[in-house]
């Protein structure tokens, strides 16, 4: 017997009070659904997503949730107000029998459950509000750039977590390789028009330019039939007398086709200058260590950058990436050991924090006002590598319209600042790029572009990024920062690196590296002991253990009930559901603390 769907819309259609953003749309999402939902920056993905979850009415159509199902959304920029920690917003609306949910969250995506809500930041309340929702656990989960704010440590926790449940989810994300190892549908929005395949995001990319293909091709058609008859109408006139009218307005009926076609959007016409060559050696880092206090930061660390290297950054947040690269580019001084600058250097920094751009800026301030940016005497001009360009056409190459140039910074999206950050940079000549964490919030295609101005840019490129699939695309060498200050260099990207560790599962990166050298006759073999997680889980892991064999009594208790299944099937079938899973989780728990308790021992 099929299952109902989870979630209907049935000709739905939004305006926001212009031009449509959906018109007509259905779509249905059904149990065990793993969907991708993709599309350009401001296609409307997240407008969508909040349709679905019931937080945005459309002007016509409806939206319908089969009775009985949870679904469960990730809020952008949760509402923390009248909580007094992270914990205790994650586990609001918990039993408390399945708080410990929340305290498995927290440690696999990496936030303390104990931090007040007043000193947490925006990625701590993100990582919260995902936390509340895994804890939940309803049978649909929205899930709007689930990997922002986590490092590569928490994206494998996430993915290896989303791959094991029996829950549909909807996922937007920039992340090629999250979505790839998740997903086995996808939803296209492209030009307020939503389309399916039931393959995962692996085909999109195939898929999107096939369709693209056959639009160009029957553009093309329609193109030479207007043309055709236009010819017609022309030599009519002098041929004949009398027209055929109704050719006539036919043909006037095919340009009112051809007007109508919504043109694609292109790709931001971003270019790098690389400006003059820098010498061949860029930088030479010699024993460079670092500590804040008690906490060290790298301990002594050698490293050679030539001109033309790709570098990647690695790690956890907080392992010290983005402290590092200051060092190396002379921002911060090291506490001993050597910095060496090559010559003729001129660096071009992203930030990761957007902290060049003013919120309160316009966008045409944000360019005009920058000192390496403006033309003397002219405030509609700015200086693009060495030509003066007019601001609007400048942004105009980002994809920004003429309204947004005098719109405030604050009012863009994430995805936007990227691009407005990006513009910035790529204005001026450079030969050393530190992007730090760039690929945040920017969508595909503009990534493929990023990826293909690094592969020609004739510099040298330091990048700190938590995105696998772009680091294999960009990255020649590999620094990971592997936790107590170790910073190891690999050839290669992300998959070199982890190759190099003999690692098939998610990498976790405090963990002590794997060196495909024979150790010294004089090092004896040893086990490698817990790591600092390891040992936080092991002692953890007997109040779950406890809490999961409590559960499951009262379960076991409630089914007893002679009357159960004919008084209250629905019920009986819940409870024996949640029997399964918690016996299931007992398994998986007791199996873990027998692996780590041997682990731990000398």
């Amino acid at each position: 017997m099929a299952r109902a769907p989870l979630l209907q819309l049935t000709d739905i259609s939004l305006t926001f009070g212009g031009d449509p953003v959906f018109d007509g749309l259905s779509l249905t999402i059904q149990p065990g659904d793993r969907v991708a939902l993709v599309g350009r920056n401001g296609s409307g993905k997240s407008t969508l997503m909040k349709v679905m979850a019931g937080l945005v009415e459309p002007d016509r159509g409806e939206v319908v949730v089969s009775a009985g199902v949870s679904t469960g959304y990730m809020e952008q920029d949760p509402d923390l107000s009248g909580f007094a920690t992270l914990g205790d917003f994650a586990a609001s609306g918990l039993p408390e029998a399945e708080s410990y949910r929340v305290a498995m969250a927290a440690e696999g995506l990496k936030f303390d459950p104990a931090r007040p809500v007043d000193t947490a930041s925006g990625g701590e309340r993100r990582r919260a509000a995902l936390a509340q929702l895994l804890a939940q656990a309803p049978e649909l989960m929205l899930l709007d750039e689930p990997t922002n704010h986590l490092d590569i440590e928490a994206i494998g926790w996430l993915e290896d977590h989303l791959s094991q449940t029996r829950a549909a989810y909807v996922i937007i994300s920039h992340d090629r390789a999250f979505l790839r190892r998740l997903t086995r549908a996808t939803l296209w929005i492209d030009r307020g028009e939503v389309r399916r395949q039931e393959k995962g995001f692996e085909g999109f990319e195939d898929w999107r330019e096939a369709v693209w293909s056959a639009e160009d091709d029957a553009r093309h058609k329609l193109d030479r039939k207007i043309k055709a008859e236009a010819r017609w109408a022309v030599e009519g006139i002098s041929a004949r007398r009398k027209r055929n009218q109704g050719r006539v307005r036919a043909l006037a009926a095919l340009r009112a086709e051809r007007s109508a076609q919504i043109r694609r959007q292109g790709t931001a016409a971003m270019a790098l200058d690389s400006g003059p060559q820098s010498g061949k050696k860029v930088i030479e880092a010699k024993g460079i260590a670092k500590a804040f206090g008690d906490r060290v930061i790298l301990r002594p660390f050698d490293l050679r950058v030539n001109r033309g290297d790709r570098v990647a950054f690695v790690g956890p947040n907080g392992a010290g990436k983005t402290t590092l690269i200051k060092m190396l580019t002379g921002e911060i001084a090291p506490d001993q050991g050597t910095v060496t600058l090559g010559t003729n250097l001129e660096p071009a920094v992203f930030d990761q924090t957007r902290s060049a751009l003013n919120p309160d800026q316009t966008l045409w301030e944000s360019l005009t006002g920058d000192p390496d940016m403006r033309v003397s005497g002219r405030a509609d001009q700015v200086m693009v590598r060495g030509q003066p360009r007019h601001v609007v056409a400048y942004l105009k190459d980002f994809l920004f319209d003429d309204a947004q140039a005098r719109a405030p910074v604050r009012s863009l999206s994430g995805g936007e600042k990227a691009r407005l950050l990006l513009a910035r940079l790529m204005a001026r000549p450079s030969n050393l790029l530190v992007l730090d964490e760039p690929t945040n919030d920017l969508d595909v295609e503009t990534l493929d572009l990023l990826q293909d101005l690094l592969g020609d840019y004739d510099g040298t490129v330091l990048l700190v990024s938590h995105d696998r699939d772009f680091i294999d695309r960009v990255a020649d060498t590999t620094v990971a920062m592997e936790g107590d200050g170790r910073a190891i260099v690999y050839a290669g990207g992300w998959s070199d690196y982890r190759a190099q560790r003999g690692e098939d599962a998610p990498a976790t990166l405090d963990s002590a590296p794997k060196k495909p050298e024979a150790a010294p006759e004089k090092t004896r073999a040893a086990k490698p002991g817990l790591t600092f997680t390891e040992r936080h889980r092991l002692d953890a892991l007997p109040a779950v253990i406890e809490r999961l064999e409590a559960e499951i009594a009262r379960l076991t208790e409630f089914l007893a009930q002679p009357d159960l299944f004919t008084a209250a099937p629905a019920k009986f079938q819940k409870a024996t559901e949640a029997l399964a899973e918690r016996q299931q989780a007992l398994s998986e728990a007791e199996e873990e603390w027998l692996t780590l308790e041997e682990k731990a021992a000398p």
